[in-house]
């Protein structure tokens, strides 16, 4: 039995389209799905753990302590006169967000091969999913920060809160996209070359000490401080500090060009996934 021209269908699957249709109308109809998956990576990664949520607190909580005893104490790096755990609590809580965005959407193809060869529905809801998921750690984390940064007001720690922190919203916006962009990128990659997922987890650990996350930017070399300046993650970690502790090299110039690199690395993320996904089966 032929269909008529008047058929309305429900849904339409085109094999092609345009590479830079994000196909949001189709995301916002399948959010249950996307809810689905957020709560789906919650269960599979705490289940069957003796601690389950406390995690979120026991990572940074335990890093911080790490970072306190060797580049503090240790390698007595400064932290800008705040105190040490709060500073590095504040840079840790901002980039396990990005890291974590970063390394979970640089597997997306390689971990759904199974699903996205079975199952119709539209990609770019998986990478979201999983920045949606880092999202609700991150706030966890923010908690701690919070408690951390009450403990400090109360003993004097000589740090204030800032207007600045009314870009908040905008800082995690960021940190999401240029995650984002980056993961996404990273997970079309690797479908054709699988050496590169072996070099996610160092690169980002290598790219932490090219970030203000243990030293402050102000005590950086005069020379190598653009070179530092050039990475993107820099002027957010820095305007998060200024934002709540009132100390950081914070500068509309700097979170702009931040903001501009975000937005690039993520369409261009986009292009390519969109581009990989209509044949990673045959090559994944």
């Amino acid at each position: 039995m032929q269909a008529t021209e008047d058929t309305n269908w429900d849904m339409v699957i085109e094999s092609k389209g345009s590479l830079f249709d994000l196909k949001l109308r189709e995301v916002w109809r399948y959010r249950d799905l996307l809810f689905m998956f957020v709560k789906r990576d919650f269960v599979s990664f705490y289940k069957q753990t003796i601690l389950g949520p406390l995690w979120f607190f026991i990572q940074p909580l335990f890093t911080m302590i790490v970072f306190t005893f060797v580049f503090g104490n240790l390698a007595g790096l400064s932290t800008d006169g705040l105190p040490q755990p709060l500073f590095y609590l504040a840079g840790i809580t901002a980039w396990n967000y990005f890291a974590e965005c970063i390394t979970k959407t640089s597997t997306v193809f390689k971990d759904n091969a199974n699903i996205f060869s079975k199952v119709y529905f539209p990609r770019l809801i998986m990478p979201l999913s999983i920045v949606t998921s880092n999202l609700v750690r991150f706030a966890v984390q923010m908690l701690l920060f919070f408690g951390m940064m009450t403990y400090f007001w109360f003993a004097g720690g000589g740090f204030e809160v800032t207007s600045a922190v009314a870009l908040f919203p905008l800082l995690v916006l960021l940190m999401a996209l240029l995650g984002l962009g980056m993961g996404l990128i990273i997970t079309a990659m690797t479908t054709k070359y699988r050496d590169l997922s072996f070099l996610v987890q160092f690169g980002v650990q290598l790219l932490m000490y090219a970030t203000t996350v243990i030293y402050p930017l102000s005590s950086a070399p005069e020379q190598y401080r653009w070179i530092l300046e050039l990475n993107p993650m820099t002027a957010i970690i820095e305007a998060f500090r200024f934002a709540f502790l009132g100390s950081g090299e914070f500068g509309f110039y700097s979170l702009g060009y931040s903001a501009v690199v975000s937005i690039a690395i993520l369409v261009f993320g986009v292009v390519i996934f969109n581009r990989t996904e209509r044949d990673f089966v045959d090559t994944v």
